[in-house]
């Protein structure tokens, strides 16, 4: 753990995600949807921990606190691909231009930044101030939280739950899931990188129970949805996939329906990240009733020296 003050501000960095949930907890908890991705993260950490399972001693969790020690954000650096961009919860102004002078003061690399409007851009502008470049959106992104479900048109088949048998399928399909969602929203495929869960970690999944295929009458599998564990009572959709041949035929929106009743069923709140970009996916489920909640940005810093390839991961669903 560091601590870097600055004027009427505590930039906490801590390396156990333990401790940066006891620190950031009550704050987390007080918008749980907005920090459902942080705190997802946290808590997949902690349970890797007491597994044994290490994590890189580059990852770091951010509480800001300001004078009176009351938080007032969070972010952490943990996306395990390059560029490995810091995703930043909703902070105050001054904290997000401390942030990025405090990594600029740590020797930290940071070629992108993702996260919360407008934190982000005010990060990313003063990176740039800092060490040169010029900030690019690769994606904007926005949140949403179901409110009351609406049913879609029945479609046939039904939702069954993928099993140890199904991970060579679920994997091929989220690999294929970000690639696809590029071309749909205009970008070049692989514009938005994401890294596709190894078999250790594709099965802890599976064995959780918490990926679904929706199968047709004849009981073929046409699509995929997947959540996350709820985290403060929150659990966030994703993958949701569809290959393209079974498209447009109301696999997806039942699909998704029926992992949000689930989930609600549970007594958890559910929500979803889409694509600004892809009006096909937003349209959907905003007619099943979720209502955006915050929008949030995936940027990328580009200087003379790098690729024009570089990519970002989209901050959504894990």
């Amino acid at each position: 753990m560091s601590t870097v003050p600055r004027a009427g501000l505590r930039l906490r960095f801590c390396a156990d995600p333990g401790e940066f949930l006891a620190a950031a907890g009550d704050y987390l908890s007080a918008d749980p949807v907005v920090s459902t991705v942080v705190t997802t993260i946290a808590n997949r950490h902690v349970s890797q921990r007491s597994e044994g399972i290490a994590q890189p001693d580059r990852y770091w969790w951010l509480v800001v606190s300001d004078n009176s020690g009351a938080v007032v954000g969070a972010a952490m650096r943990t996306a395990p691909y390059a560029p490995c961009p810091p995703f930043l919860l909703p902070m105050p102004d001054e904290a997000a231009v401390a942030l990025a002078r405090a990594l600029h003061e740590r020797g930290e690399e940071v070629l992108a930044v993702n996260g919360a409007l407008p934190a982000v851009d005010l990060c990313a502008a003063e990176l740039t101030r800092l060490d040169g470049g010029r900030v690019q959106v690769n994606q904007h992104t926005r949140l949403h939280e179901l409110g009351e479900l609406t049913w879609p048109p029945p479609v046939p088949g039904g939702l069954v739950v993928a099993t140890e048998g199904d991970v060579g399928l679920v994997t091929e399909w989220s690999a294929a899931f970000m690639g696809d969602a590029d071309e749909q929203s205009g970008r070049p495929r692989g514009a938005s990188a994401h890294e596709v869960p190894d078999r250790a970690e594709m099965l802890r999944r599976l064995h959780a129970g918490r990926l679904w295929f929706w199968v047709d009458e004849t009981g073929e599998r046409v699509h995929l949805t997947g959540a996350n564990p709820p985290s403060f009572g929150v659990a966030r959709l994703g993958p949701v996939y569809t290959p393209p041949a079974q498209r447009g035929r109301g696999w997806a929106s039942n699909a998704v329906a029926e992992v949000s009743r689930r989930i609600q069923a549970e007594g958890a709140r559910v929500c979803l990240f889409t694509d600004q970009a892809n009006p096909t996916s937003n349209k959907i489920y905003a007619a099943l009733g979720y209502r955006p909640v915050v929008d949030m940005a995936n940027l990328v810093i580009v200087r003379e020296a790098l690729s024009s390839r570089t990519h970002v991961d989209r901050g959504g669903p894990e």
